[in-house]
């Protein structure tokens, strides 16, 4: 039976930190990979005859080194920094070749060290990372593309983040990131750096603006604690909670058409989704509260109307939506297959937007529409019949009070056609109809 590769985890206190039984293993090992400068931590402690393999820029042949050399017969250590199951190659080692050739013995959890100098406990955390490629500084309206973005999720969605950076995204973009999203003024940044070495250094408490220029020495840790100022709610908001344009030419859903437009949409948390007429943008961020790790992707013609999604965007500090300025369909063969689509406006291409959508839509997608004209609604079912999708329509008519005198009247607001389809649906609804009937 083949001796299993050991994953080692070692700090930057190097030889001294280990335990007795991982020096042992280490220095009876044929072959020891890892990092250049983990490799330089163990190199003096190791026999002459020891082949030391650098991973540096080489990931990808790791698989290949272990399994070539336990094919020779070969005993093999490949070093992680701390814990190889915290953001270590530990996953991706046993992907790739199983977990059964095994064995890891972590060292203590670089944040585990980190929250030890920092006196604050760490077990409410949620640990991210932008320890990776150059990312580029964070731009409001970036895409799930853009290297930061998962950590920016991870932040808006709670309020204690611990993460690894990098060369490039380092403590100081996060910084300029956190003030760019909005949470300049409730978010402390803590900082620890070259922990374990003689030069170690720890900051605690930085202000965004303390951080955003500073160079911490590397390689560092950092912690984001954000405070909880009060929450606003994931759908329901008030018409006038919007910026638009006024007094009634607004492009804005009602808050009574846009809470049944969102039921019909049923959003699940991840959900890919479009915004096709973004107005003021009301749908699509009521949309990106409800699916916090999905992303919208609205498209507005009008440049003011634009502006107030964007403004609204910036004020309710949503950052899984990206708006683009255009005339739909232009720039939809860019965006990714979507889970739902709303359509609360189009520019005279309404049966080609259906067509299109329903091409697109993941299976079981939902496809929901506004009208409050009875010739766009006809497109719209032709459109649908044609295309043999499964829909319904819902009329809704609502009324608000008003005062008069010391009482008060109900005014009707426009009527206001729902209408809800998809491409496949095994079990139609009683109300609904198939084109093809």
């Amino acid at each position: 039976m083949r001796a299993p590769i050991l994953l080692l985890g070692i700090l930057d206190d190097g030889w001294a930190g280990l335990s007795d039984a991982a020096r042992q293993r280490l220095a009876t090992a044929d072959v020891v990979i890892g990092a250049g400068r983990t490799l330089e931590l163990v190199r003096p402690h190791l026999p002459a005859t020891t082949i030391l393999k650098d991973m540096d820029g080489l990931l990808g042949q790791v698989p290949g080194w272990i399994s070539a050399a336990r094919d020779a017969g070969q005993t093999v250590v490949a070093l992680a920094t701390g814990d190889p199951l915290c953001h270590g190659i530990a996953s991706w080692l046993t992907g790739k070749l199983g977990r059964d050739g095994f064995e890891i013995l972590p060292a203590v959890s670089t944040l585990q060290l980190a929250f030890a100098r920092f006196k604050t406990p760490w077990q409410d955390i949620k640990i991210s990372t932008c320890h990776s490629a150059d990312a580029g500084e964070w731009f409001v309206g970036a895409t799930p593309a853009h290297g930061l973005y998962k950590l920016m999720r991870a932040i808006a969605l709670h309020p204690r983040v611990a993460l690894f950076t990098g060369p490039d995204n380092n403590p100081a973009r996060l910084a300029r990131a956190l003030i760019t999203a909005g949470y300049g003024d409730e978010v402390k940044l803590s900082v620890a750096c070259r922990l374990n070495l003689l030069d170690e250094e720890v900051f605690t408490g930085l202000s965004t603006v303390d951080a955003k220029n500073r160079q911490f020495p590397e390689p560092n840790v950092v912690l984001v604690e954000r405070s909880e100022s009060a929450s606003m709610p994931a759908f329901g908001l008030e018409d006038l909670e919007y910026i638009q344009r006024s007094p009634e030419k607004g492009l804005i859903t009602k808050q009574e058409a846009r809470a049944l437009s969102l039921a019909k949409l049923r959003l699940k948390p991840d959900a890919m989704v479009w915004d096709i007429g973004a107005g003021s943008g009301s749908v699509g961020l009521e949309c990106a509260r409800l699916a916090p790790h999905g992303h919208v992707w609205a498209i507005e013609k009008n440049e003011g109307d634009a502006a107030n999604a964007r403004a609204n965007a910036e004020r309710f500090r949503i950052g899984n939506y990206t708006l683009c300025e255009g005339k739909a369909p232009s720039q939809l063969d860019t965006w990714p297959d979507p889970d739902a689509v709303f359509i609360g406006g189009s520019g005279g291409e309404l049966g080609e937007l259906i067509s299109l959508i329903l091409g697109r839509l993941k299976p079981c997608g939902r496809l929901v529409m506004n009208f409050v004209t009875i010739e766009n609604l006809a497109v719209a079912t032709a459109a649908l019949k044609a295309a043999g999708a499964t829909w319904d329509v819902v009329q809704l008519q609502a009324s608000r009070s008003q005062p008069i005198l010391d009482m008060h009247r109900l005014a009707a607001q426009n009527p206001v056609w729902v209408v809800t389809a998809h491409a496949l649906s095994p079990n139609p609804s009683p109300v609904s109809r198939r084109g093809e009937q």
